[in-house]
């Protein structure tokens, strides 16, 4: 499913696998009009006709759109029972024939898939029971005096949505049909060239109420591995991680079941400049944290294990020299980064710190890294006839 905004994008992508044997179909979601906060009018009525005036309504658009486009009639025609929606950024949703069994064996009509909550998910939203329905609870929409309790951020038994959901298709056809799928909005405040506008948006797991016996699924966190920013790059680029037969698969060699903490700096935040500063993503399979900011780059065949924080101070440029480990260090600057060298040297390597001044004035390369598009994995192997 894609927007007005990565329509155009999406098949340019798509067109790469005409002659493949992967049947991949796009359709597009709904597009609203923004709202003048001032007096609730349409934006496009105040003269702004262009993409800025409109919206997508968010991922709970999902649903209409199956069966405005014709895919939801198309899908029923050919004998499908369930379809599996997953945020594109999420490279953990893969199908598991495990799940769609159990949802048939048991004729669950919807399934969120849930894993145990840590502090990289505050934002997320978490399963609740409340009128005796399985309810999404959204951040957004509890109140501001509220939002930062420790217990709704990262309570002992909160699980964070995956964003990955089972649907029964039938039963969206009946609850579309008879537009008993009435979600919660969620209002998103914006500004468009100095205006402020609202957006009025609605969230796919705050379906999940209306349809019956729906049900949560605690995963493993493996099946939840977004890519919201280069730091979530930086750890599936890296040896962590492996891709096998088309899945992404976690080095056995790390013992902690949980992902290194990374924290990159504004110098990182676009993928271009983030590529550039690797020769080579380095090895972090026994890393616990990493912190960099300021002007850094780095060589190739680095290691960085435990805790490690590098910060070049305003005005120095600092390279982290081929094939260097770094443990446990916290390197402050060219100082640093040349004692620890001389105390450990490198492996077959007479490499030394390089450091120099630089004029900041340089401009800001890359793409902005795009993580907004919703898409649905639809294969014939998720067509199971109950016996």
């Amino acid at each position: 499913m894609n927007s007005f905004n990565t329509h155009d994008d999406t098949l340019k992508i798509v067109e790469k696998y005409s002659n493949s044997n992967v049947d991949i179909q796009t359709f597009n979601q709904s597009q609203y009009p923004r709202l003048v906060v001032e007096d609730f009018t349409p934006l496009p009525s105040k003269g702004q006709t262009g993409k800025d005036g409109w919206y997508p309504p968010g991922h709970g658009d999902v649903f209409p759109s199956l069966k405005n486009s014709g895919k939801l009639h198309a899908l029923l025609s050919k004998g499908k029972e369930y379809v599996f929606i997953a945020n594109s950024d999420n490279l953990g949703a893969i199908v598991d024939l495990k799940i769609l069994s159990h949802l048939i064996k048991n004729k669950n009509e919807y399934c969120m898939e849930v894993t145990p909550k840590t502090l990289a998910d505050v934002k997320g939203g978490t399963l609740i029971s409340y009128e005796e329905r399985v309810q999404l609870l959204e951040i957004a929409q509890v109140p501001d005096e509220h939002a930062s309790s420790s217990t709704l951020v990262l309570g002992s038994d909160l699980l964070a949505c995956c964003e990955t959901r089972w649907v029964n298709l039938n039963a969206i056809k009946r609850l579309v049909e008879s537009d008993e799928l009435k979600m919660e909005i969620i209002p998103n405040p914006k500004e468009v060239d100095g205006i402020k506008v609202l957006q009025l948006e609605t969230a796919a797991g705050a379906a999940i109420r209306f349809f019956d016996n729906a049900i949560g699924i605690n995963v493993p966190r493996s099946r939840f591995l977004p890519v919201k920013a280069t730091s979530d790059l930086l750890l599936v680029q890296s040896d962590l991680y492996t891709l096998e037969d088309g899945f992404i698969i976690r080095n056995k060699a790390r013992t902690n079941p949980a992902n290194p903490s990374i924290e990159l700096g504004p110098e990182f935040k676009k993928v271009g400049n983030f590529l550039s500063r690797f020769k080579s993503i380095p090895s972090i399979v026994d890393l616990d944290s990493l912190k960099v900011s300021g002007d850094v780059w780095f060589g190739a065949g680095i290691v960085l294990k435990g805790k490690v924080s590098i910060t070049a101070k305003p005005g120095v440029k600092l390279e982290i020299p081929d094939a260097a480990v770094l443990e446990n260090k916290n390197i402050n600057g060219p100082e640093d980064l040349a004692r620890h060298i001389s105390d450990n040297g490198l492996p077959g390597s007479d490499c030394k710190p390089i450091f120099v001044q630089f004029d900041r004035g340089d401009a800001t390369l890359g793409s902005s890294l795009s993580t907004c598009n919703l898409i649905l994995l639809l294969s014939h192997e998720l067509h199971l006839t109950v016996s």
